[in-house]
C-alpha cells in the first residue's frame, strides 16, 4: 500500500457558523491529490493545503471530458466520533465510472484507507449541529499535456471536502417535477451509468427551462423510445402504486445510486413489495388520473429522499399524495438518516467508522 504524504497548512480557515453553511460554499484546509501515469500506476499520495490547480491548457480533461466524481458525506454523531455511510459503495462505483471514460482503476482498499485518513485530517471540519455533515467529493481526471483523442496516459485523483447544513432547513417539502419530453439525459451504451460531469452539464438546458416554469427538477425520459420513466434531477426515483413500491430498473443509462440501493434494502426488509422495471411515463400518468399514485420521491445522497408534490407532463399538472410527504417516503428518510448519525442501529453493515 502507498504511503501518504502529508503536509499541513500554515494558514488554517477560520470556519464559518453551521447556521450559514448551505452546499458546497466553503471548503475545509486540505486536498488529498494523487498522480498516474501508465509507467509508474498510481504515486506520490499526498495530502497537502487547499489550493488552486495549474494545469496544462491541452490537458485532456478541459477538451474531452475526461472526468468523473463521486460525493459522500461524514457524519458526527452524538458522542462526537464520526462515520462514513457505505463508502465502498461509492469506490466501487467510481472504479465503473472510471472504466467507462477510460481512466484508470484505483485499488479499493487504498482508496478507503486514503478517504479515512483525509477525514481523519479534517475532523474538526465535521460540522455538529444536527443535520449537518461534511460533504466529500473524490474526483479524477485526465490530464495528458497534448490535443488528440485517445485514452488516459496521465491522470490525477483528489478529494476535496465542504461542510455542508442540513438539507431540509424548514422540514421536508415536496418539490415540482416537470417531465422532460425533448432533451434526454442519455441512453443505454452511453455513459449514463457513470457518475461524470457531462451527463451533469447536458442536463441543464432542461433543467433551466423547467426552473423557468417554477419547477425544482426535471424527470427525465428514456433517450429511444421517450417513454420510459429514468430519474429526477440528480437523483433516481421511486413511486408507491397501490401499495407497490415501483422504480426503474438500472437498464444502463441510470445511475445506480448508493441512497437507491439502501432504500430498496430497507423497503424490502420492512415487507414491502419493490419491482425494478420499466415504468412508462402514460403508467404513472394513469395512475395520477385514477389516485393510485400514492407517493413518489427522489433518492440521492444531498437529500437522501426528496419527496414530488406535484407532477406536469405535456402541460397537465398532477397533485400527488396532496403535496405532502408520504409515510413511505417518512420512515426512509427517518431510517436511513438514523443510521447515518448514529440514532438508530446499523443491522446492514453499512457504517465505516472513522474516529
Amino acid at each position: 500500500m502507498l504511503d501518504i504524504r502529508f503536509e499541513k497548512t500554515k494558514q488554517p480557515k477560520e470556519k464559518p457558523a453551521d447556521s450559514v453553511l448551505g452546499f458546497g460554499r466553503y471548503f475545509s484546509d486540505h486536498m488529498f491529490v494523487m498522480d498516474y501515469d501508465k509507467a509508474h500506476g498510481w504515486h506520490d499520495a499526498r495530502i497537502v493545503p487547499f489550493a488552486n490547480l495549474s494545469i496544462h491548457p491541452a490537458s485532456t480533461v478541459l477538451h474531452y471530458g475526461s472526468e468523473i466524481f463521486e460525493g459522500l458525506k461524514a457524519y458526527r454523531i452524538a458522542d462526537g466520533s464520526i462515520q462514513l455511510f457505505r463508502p465502498e459503495e461509492n469506490i466501487k462505483r467510481m472504479n465503473n465510472s472510471a472504466e467507462r471514460l477510460c481512466l484508470p482503476q484505483l485499488d479499493p482498499e487504498f482508496a478507503l484507507y486514503s478517504l479515512k485518513e483525509f477525514v481523519k485530517t479534517e475532523a474538526d471540519w465535521v460540522p455538529h449541529s444536527e443535520g449537518t455533515s461534511l460533504y466529500l467529493r473524490p474526483f479524477m481526471f485526465g490530464n495528458d499535456e497534448h490535443l488528440g483523442v485517445h485514452s488516459v496516459d496521465h491522470a490525477t485523483y483528489m478529494i476535496i471536502a465542504s461542510p455542508s447544513g442540513s438539507y431540509y432547513k424548514e422540514g421536508i417539502n415536496p418539490v415540482k417535477i416537470m417531465i422532460e419530453s425533448e432533451d434526454v439525459r442519455a441512453v443505454r451504451g452511453g455513459t449514463g451509468y457513470a457518475k461524470c460531469g457531462g451527463n451533469y452539464a447536458a442536463s441543464n438546458r432542461a433543467g433551466a427551462k423547467a426552473e423557468e416554469k417554477g419547477y425544482s427538477q426535471v424527470l427525465w425520459l428514456d433517450g429511444v423510445h421517450r417513454k420510459y420513466i429514468e430519474e429526477v434531477g440528480a437523483m433516481n426515483v421511486m413511486f408507491k402504486i397501490s401499495g407497490e413500491i415501483v422504480t426503474p430498473a438500472l437498464s444502463g443509462s441510470i445511475l445506480p445510486g448508493i441512497t437507491r440501493k439502501s432504500c430498496i434494502e430497507v423497503l424490502k426488509d420492512k415487507g414491502y413489495k419493490v419491482s425494478e422495471r420499466l415504468i412508462s411515463v402514460d403508467e404513472i400518468r394513469q395512475a395520477m388520473k385514477e389516485g393510485t399514485l400514492e407517493e413518489a420521491w427522489g433518492t440521492g445522497t444531498a437529500a437522501v429522499v426528496s419527496p414530488i408534490g406535484k407532477l406536469m407532463y405535456e402541460d397537465m399538472e398532477y397533485i400527488v399524495n396532496g403535496q405532502k410527504i408520504g409515510p413511505v417516503t417518512q420512515m426512509l428518510y427517518d431510517t436511513l438518516t438514523g443510521i447515518q448519525f448514529g440514532r438508530l442501529p446499523d443491522p446492514y453493515g453499512w457504517i465505516v467508522k472513522i474516529q
